[in-house]
């Protein structure tokens, strides 16, 4: 390493203290499931009520909802937790 480069580490925040929350299909309606659990958290019959339940989860959590789509594929993602506001957009 030439001895004029200087190079500076930017400590970055994590984008949540909580683990993310899933909204996935489940065999009785939907799920919401918190990221690397087998199991659900809670079962509803429509998505809008899991939606619903999981954002209130990633609200207290300060983490990341998302929402998958019938087929699996995530549809949408919130975020509840440390966000950076320098963020354009």
């Amino acid at each position: 390493m030439r001895a004029d480069k200087v190079f500076i580490l930017k400590k970055t925040k994590v984008m949540g203290k909580g683990k993310n929350i899933h909204v996935v299909t489940h065999p009785d309606g939907w799920a919401v499931k918190v990221a690397g659990s087998t199991t659900a958290t809670k079962i509803t019959k429509t998505q809008k009520e899991a939606i619903d339940y999981g954002r209130t989860m990633a609200k207290n959590q300060e983490s990341e909802l998302v929402i998958h789509g019938v087929n699996g594929q995530i549809r949408e993602k919130d975020s509840h937790g440390n966000d950076p506001r320098n963020v354009k957009g």
